[in-house]
């Protein structure tokens, strides 16, 4: 028998607008504009000082309000702000949303961040260090084992030969992708937000971190994922400042950039291969940022 299902759409201007009035008093579709971001959820600005998100189905519903608890959990005890929702529901049969306050700042993929958003990001590593892990998995975080380092280095080093055969990779920095003390590193699990790119991370204009965006990801499992995200965003030598002042160890920073290197060389592969549609300058940029030599590399690879 032939399953019925609800015709998939994505909710227009007019359709939010609805949703928001009794909170955004004179709210009309003119007010609303679309955010643009792919991903399970459909974004758009409300005015100057609001964010609604659209889950487009019952897995992306499952996070968005799954994060909804997440951070009223840890929005007090990052030391950097989160989002606060004034609004949440469905916006359609099964499909929530979340009318958020709008912070300010721009991506930190617009905007360097200095040494004062340096010592905001060790914070929120601490802060999420400090998170109870029952009380996150009490509200449906899963736990994430930690990733296969060996399995990862044999699909980077394959990428790599693949990405340097396209002009994109100098394989003199290989010997950066193997650091012994990587290998041995283990740590508790911790809540890890595992998903640090540049564009979740808001840069005020004095430098300092004004919001950490979309906690839809958030897991329980490796804190060096969130290291790694970091690494990508505002490069491998920063990233390990950031992560030491956090109170991570020689290991956990080596494991991070490990993580971090494996990924660039295989998404970056990936895209070179047609089997990915991000943005190619991102995705070179995020690589040449991961890559960057640092003193765990050893003699001769750090500046």
């Amino acid at each position: 028998m032939m399953a019925i299902m609800m015709e998939e759409h994505l909710p227009d201007a007019a359709e939010v607008a609805r949703l928001v009035q009794d909170v955004v008093p004179g709210v009309h579709a003119a007010d609303i504009r679309p955010i643009g971001e792919g991903g399970d959820h459909a974004s758009w600005w409300v005015g100057p000082d609001h964010v609604a998100r659209c889950a487009l189905d019952s897995g992306g519903s499952e996070r968005l309000r799954r994060e909804l608890a997440l951070r009223e959990l840890i929005g007090d005890r990052l030391g950097v702000p989160v989002p606060q929702s004034v609004a949440n529901g469905n916006w359609a049969r099964g499909r929530a949303f979340t009318l958020d306050t709008r912070l300010d700042g721009v991506s930190a993929e617009q905007r360097p961040v200095p040494a004062a958003g340096e010592d905001d990001l060790a914070r929120l590593l601490v802060g999420l260090a400090q998170v109870p892990v029952a009380d996150a998995e009490a509200l449906g975080v899963p736990p994430e084992a930690p990733r296969n380092m060996p399995g990862l280095l044999r699909r980077a080093s394959a990428a790599a030969e693949a990405v340097a055969a396209r002009g994109e990779f100098d394989t003199a920095w290989l010997p950066r992708l193997r650091v012994r003390e990587a290998e041995e590193a283990t740590a508790p699990a911790s809540l890890v937000h595992n998903d640090l790119k540049g564009e979740h991370l808001l840069v005020a204009g004095d430098g300092r971190i004004s919001g950490v965006l979309d906690w839809t990801d958030a897991v329980t499992g490796d804190a060096a994922e969130d290291v790694a995200g970091l690494a990508i965003s505002v490069g491998a030598v920063a990233a390990v400042r950031i992560a030491t002042a956090a109170g991570f160890d020689r290991g956990a920073c080596a494991r991070a950039l490990q993580l971090a290197r494996c990924d660039t060389l295989t998404l970056l592969s990936d895209r070179l291969s047609g089997q990915d549609d991000s943005p190619l300058p991102l995705l070179r940029t995020q690589l040449r940022r991961a890559w960057e030599p640092t003193a765990l590399d050893g003699p001769g690879q750090h500046s």
